[in-house]
Order: C-alpha cells, then sequence, then structure tokens
C-alpha cells in the first residue's frame, strides 16, 4: 500500500432492541406526549474497509467492488447534489460529500475545504457487510465518506459530528433513514435516546462478552412499505389500534430497552435472551397487523422456532425495521456461536447465510 494513504474501517450496525424508536421518538417535537424513544446498539463485525488519499485534483474519486463504476467527479455542490437525488448506486458518496462542501468549503468562490483545495480518492477496497438487510450498509458507507473527509482535509470533526454530516448525507438521497443507522460510526455499543430533534449517546460497558449470530434469510423485505404504514398515526392517533403503536414505541419499548441495558451492564445474557424473545413477541402483538405482508416474517419466524437452534441459543429476534431480512441470535458461548454458524450455513432447508457478532466484555 502507498504510504500516503490512510487506511480506515467503519462497521454496520445491529439494533439489538429498539427498533423504530428513533422516528417515534422524533415525532415528539409535535407531541410531546410520546415516549422518547430508546435503543442499544452495537457495531458489527463487518463492515467497509477502505484507503483514502489526497489527490492534486479537485475531484473525488470513490471506487468500490460493490459498485458496476467509479464515482468520479469534481468537488461542485451542484454535480454532487445532483447525483445524490439520483438513484445511481453512489448517490449515498456523493450525498455526503454534499453535505460535506455546504458545511465546510464557507463562501469560496473556488475549492476550499478548511484550508485545503486538493481532492480526494477512496478505495473502498473490501465490503464484507450484508446489504439491505438492516444492518446500516449505506449508512456505513455515508459514515466512511464523512471520516475519509476527516482525515484528508483535518476537519474538527466528534464521532457526533460524523453521524450528522453522514444522516444528513444520506438524507439528500430518496433514502429516508432513521437517526440510529449512524450509530456504527461508534466502535462500542450505545445507549440511544431519541427526544424530538435531541439525540443523547450513552456508551455501554458490557461485563459479559455476548456471542450474536447475525442471520441473512436471504429473502426480501420492503422497508419503505413497513415504514410507511407503522407511520401512520404519528404524531397524533386517532384510532384505537394507532394508540396500541404508540404504547408498542413507547412505554413498551422503554421497559424493554432499559431491562436489557441492566442485563448487559450486569452480564446476564440469560436475561438479555429472554428479553429479546419477548421484544419480539409484543412486536408481532402490537405492529405486524399493520403490514403483515412484510411483518408475518414466516421466513423470520421459521429460524426463530427451528428446533436445531434452541439447543445453541438464549433467545432471538428480528433485525432493523424487522421482516424477512436478518434475524439476531443470541448464542450461549463462544463454541455455541461457531456450531450454530456452521449449522445454519449447511441447512439446505433454511438456505440463509449466518455470520458472527462478538461484544467483547469491557
Amino acid at each position: 500500500m502507498p504510504e500516503d494513504f490512510i487506511e480506515l474501517f467503519v462497521p454496520g450496525r445491529l439494533c439489538l432492541l429498539g427498533e423504530h424508536s428513533d422516528w417515534a421518538g422524533g415525532h415528539r417535537r409535535q407531541n410531546s406526549e410520546i415516549e422518547k424513544g430508546y435503543a442499544i446498539v452495537a457495531p458489527t463485525n463487518q463492515g467497509n474497509y477502505a484507503r483514502v488519499r489526497a489527490i492534486p485534483e479537485k475531484k473525488l474519486i470513490y471506487e468500490s467492488a460493490a459498485f458496476s463504476t467509479p464515482l468520479e467527479v469534481s468537488l461542485d455542490d451542484k454535480k454532487l447534489l445532483k447525483l445524490a437525488e439520483g438513484e445511481e448506486e453512489t448517490r449515498y458518496v456523493a450525498g455526503t460529500a454534499y453535505e460535506i462542501l455546504t458545511n465546510f468549503n464557507g463562501h469560496s468562490r473556488g475549492l476550499n475545504i478548511n484550508g485545503h483545495s486538493h481532492g480526494i480518492e477512496i478505495d473502498n477496497y473490501r465490503t464484507d457487510l450484508p446489504i439491505k438487510k438492516g444492518l446500516s450498509s449505506s449508512a456505513s458507507v455515508c459514515v466512511l465518506v464523512a471520516k475519509a473527509f476527516k482525515e484528508i482535509y483535518s476537519l474538527p470533526l466528534s464521532t457526533r459530528g460524523l453521524m450528522n454530516l453522514a444522516y444528513n448525507g444520506e438524507t439528500n438521497t430518496s433514502s429516508r433513514c432513521g437517526r440510529l443507522d449512524q450509530a456504527c460510526a461508534y466502535p462500542h455499543p450505545v445507549l440511544m435516546t431519541f427526544d424530538a430533534d435531541k439525540i443523547q449517546v450513552e456508551e455501554i460497558k458490557p461485563n459479559h462478552p455476548l456471542y450474536f449470530v447475525i442471520v441473512d434469510l436471504k429473502s426480501k423485505k420492503d422497508t419503505r412499505r413497513i415504514l410507511t404504514e407503522l407511520n401512520k398515526g404519528f404524531p397524533f392517533p386517532s384510532t384505537e389500534s394507532e394508540k396500541r403503536k404508540h404504547e408498542y414505541l413507547g412505554r413498551i419499548n422503554a421497559d424493554l430497552v432499559h431491562r436489557a441495558l441492566d442485563a448487559v451492564r450486569l452480564g446476564n445474557p440469560t436475561k438479555l435472551g429472554r428479553i429479546m424473545n419477548e421484544s419480539q413477541l409484543k412486536f408481532d402483538e402490537y405492529l405486524s397487523l399493520f403490514c403483515p405482508e412484510e411483518l408475518t416474517a414466516p421466513k423470520l419466524h421459521k429460524v426463530l422456532s427451528y428446533p436445531l437452534v434452541q439447543s445453541f441459543i438464549y433467545g432471538g429476534k428480528g433485525v432493523g425495521s424487522q421482516g424477512d431480512g436478518c434475524a439476531q441470535l443470541l448464542a450461549r458461548d463462544n463454541t455455541s456461536q461457531i456450531n450454530l454458524i456452521e449449522v445454519l450455513n449447511s441447512d439446505k432447508e433454511l438456505n440463509v447465510h449466518a455470520i458472527p457478532l462478538t461484544i467483547h466484555a469491557d
């Protein structure tokens, strides 16, 4: 690797508990009676690897094995925004670069990012994060771009600053991601609290290793449709059924997340597994009827109840917006994690792909 390259890695993120609570808690800006949103989020072991460097040309070059063609564009806000608003696979990169230019290029007539007028090359040479499976693959790319610009242009950005740029960068595209997706900027598990436009992030220090298995269900789900249906009735419920959405995403979610937080901090994976099971049951009871075509999720529930799986786990639930994207299983120990992955990946009836996610003790 050339000496002038900087090596970067940005993981995906797994929402252990609290999915959908970010946008639900955001509605407190209109309705203060809505409960704050709470979520426990952890980085994945998989993610995006990149080498970045400054280049003399005033342009952005982004190469990735996941893209059919590299992105090469001048660092011009109008051109970047046009790309971000399109449907090309590079739109997340362009949207985040546009956000950086609008925040750090000032009112200069030419390129002047924090006193620098050179361009940037990002070689995203490896990606092992499952795509469109609720693990924030697009947010990981946006955080990677923000982090690359921070390094190459010496930008004064905290982790929260990276998160905000990545979030705004992704929303410059057609994506309507939640605010917890960009938690992949943190290298450790965190508790996130969502109160209208305010976000609090608290690092979690586990007292016991947690051996998760993430299962790509190799099926399909429509996240946009799920979000559209679940958002009905916010910020103000008008029917009894809509009140049930508020109850689950408010009071019930807060209780589940805080009990799970205690289990993680006290090093009690058995209790955490039971809470995961309870969370899935309550999600199905309170929310699945609002989008049954997506949230009935037959393959997810088949994996969660599969007899060969049960002896290896404490519990399990869906991932991200739920649906037939991914499942998360909490294995009993490291050996169970290894054996469970082998069982799942060799089972032709299930036809899934399992990968490890280990959260180490502090």
